[in-house]
């Protein structure tokens, strides 16, 4: 197999503990992952990215870390991930794991020895600094999860920094030892045959040594930012591919909050031999008001317009200068077929259209569980969600400070709060999903009995079907994989479009993305209406590209 297999490759995320329970105590397990493998070599995948699994108090799902080489009880033992591994290159499979090395947990034996004193050997893992004079945070910089980015200990009378929660201490990477610490237990897993690391917030590593304070328009006591993009990111991400990337021949995702096309360019571009592919968030923020004191809480419409214009610098910025790795969905992100399109009416036909504006472009298609289904979002209640980022934020915004009712952080967190790609993974119409025959550790979605995997394989309108298509076609026809790349109709505020073209063969790639009936003929040259040949359409009547296009109706058209 070439050594950049990852470009043919379609990814399959699984979020373990949401997977399948194996043995009845409500939580998914490594065991789970290998019982559904037929079922992902069914839908055609070629990789699996597995979220943490590791050792962990889980106070955010296992993104904290308290030993990188243990598997978790709560989802198997050591020898079951090795299995799993095994099992899956057995079925042609390749497993990717998630490495997150920004941050570990304070239950960690670096951390716990780290606080002990200013003089040990673990001292300087983490990243400590003195009081102000007044006693109180180092700077204004704030939490990813609410309040300061700053904790005091009282054993070792200083703050440490932590982006995310405060049991989830940063790393200090200007010491060699943390850096080596990292590499070698990525050396070890490699030895146990694994394929490749998606990276949690690679772009982090790097923090500014001066620890200025951040901008702060909105008089806030704690501001986020300055958070990515430090001044020995690259430095620091180089010297790993160095070390362990290049000489192993891993693949590697970084996630990169912040990164634009132009950024991701110093990331990806293969002779600067950093990483291969980055998730950005760019596209994901197209629904979130600018400049909003809220953050991610202050929602408006998603801007079709401004979605098309970012995935294309992407598709445009990166051709023959890095690759690219294309998402909607994952374990941070809400269902897009109930955050951007129609999971009533049009269910179907919105989670195929944007699995095929998504699959038509070019890079490396990640696909997250029960997204190939068209999974959807829950209404919860406050109550009911149990991601310490909403939680925590729900505290500080509505209940403290005051910046945004109770009603609308609710009326946001159904469209986009992280706990609706938590929820277990819809099976079967049986008891809790066909997840698990216990309770299981989070609510399950109450529209399990219509949407989930035995009912949706049987269905002639099947997303699983229509994913199993767009991957099979991936596989099939390089257009997709090194095509250039053309966007069409920009400023249009109902239809993505663009051309894929290879040597003498052109493809278009559209869809609907609304609740309107509109008119082929008005997105395409009309001598090409009767001669284009359709090669897969998300409507099954569709024949030709004549006539009326559909809400949430999608196709790909090989051009006369």
């Amino acid at each position: 197999m070439r050594k950049d297999w990852w470009k043919n490759a379609i990814i399959y995320q699984v979020y373990p503990k949401s997977f399948l329970d194996t043995n009845g105590d409500g939580i998914g397990d490594i065991k789970g992952i290998e019982e559904k493998l037929d079922y992902l070599v069914e839908l055609g995948v070629d990789g699996i990215w597995i979220s943490p699994v590791y050792l962990s108090p889980q106070v955010d799902n296992g993104y904290d870390i308290t030993d990188y080489r243990k598997i978790d009880p709560m989802f198997g033992e050591n020898q079951d991930i090795y299995h799993l591994i095994n099992k899956a290159h057995k079925h042609g499979i390749k497993i990717i794991m998630d490495m997150v090395a920004n941050h570990t947990s304070e239950q960690s034996v670096w951390f716990k020895e780290s606080r002990k004193s200013k003089d040990n050997f673990f001292s300087d893992f983490y990243i400590w600094r003195d009081a102000k004079d007044d006693g109180s945070e180092p700077n204004n910089w704030g939490s990813n999860f609410g309040g300061s980015a700053w904790e005091w200990d009282q054993s070792r009378k200083q703050y440490y920094l932590h982006y995310y929660a405060k049991q989830q201490p940063d790393l200090n990477w200007e010491n060699p030892r943390v850096r080596q610490y990292i590499y070698d237990m990525m050396r070890f897993w490699k030895a146990k045959g694994v394929d490749g690391w998606r990276m949690d917030v690679v772009t982090s590593i790097s923090k500014d040594q001066n620890f200025p304070n951040n901008p702060n328009p909105h008089k806030k006591p704690f501001v986020i930012g300055n958070q990515n993009n430090g001044p020995r990111m690259h430095e620091f991400i180089h010297e790993m591919n160095q070390e362990v990337l290049k000489p192993f021949s891993i693949m590697s995702v970084g996630e990169s909050p912040d990164s634009t096309s132009e950024d991701a360019q110093l990331l990806v571009d293969p002779d600067r031999e950093e990483l291969d592919m980055i998730f950005t968030f760019e596209h994901m923020h197209v629904d979130r008001a600018k400049n909003g004191m809220n953050g991610r809480w202050d929602l408006q419409q998603m801007d079709l317009v401004k979605l098309k214009r970012i995935l294309s610098s992407w598709q445009l910025n990166l051709r023959n200068h890095g690759w690219n790795a294309l998402y909607f969905e994952n374990h941070d992100r809400a269902r897009t077929t109930s955050r951007w399109g129609n999971d009533k009416q049009y269910r179907y036909e919105s989670a195929t259209a944007f699995a095929t504006i998504l699959h038509g472009l070019q890079g490396t298609p990640f696909v997250y569980q029960g997204e190939e289904i068209g999974m959807t979002n829950s209404n919860f209640g406050i109550e009911d969600y149990e991601d310490i980022e909403l939680t925590d934020n729900y505290r500080e915004l509505v209940l403290e400070q005051k910046t945004i009712s109770k009603a609308d952080f609710l009326k946001a967190a159904h469209k986009i709060s992280r706990d609706h790609a938590r929820t277990p993974m819809q099976w079967s119409n049986a008891k809790n999903a066909g997840f698990t025959n216990g309770t299981p550790w989070f609510k399950v979605n109450p529209d399990y009995e219509e949407v989930n995997v035995a009912n949706d394989q049987t269905k002639e309108n099947s997303v699983f079907k229509y994913y199993q298509a767009l991957i099979k076609l991936r596989h099939e026809d390089d257009i997709l994989i090194e095509g250039a790349y053309e966007l069409l109709y920009p400023e249009d505020s109902n239809v993505f479009a663009y051309k894929r073209t290879l040597a003498e063969k052109s493809w278009l790639v559209i869809a609907n993305l609304s609740d309107k009936q509109l008119k082929i003929h008005d997105y395409l040259p009309q001598e090409t209406e009767k001669d284009s040949q359709i090669i897969l359409a998300n409507y099954l009547d569709r024949t030709n590209a004549a006539g009326i296009l559909r809400p949430w109706e999608s196709m790909i058209l090989e051009l006369s």
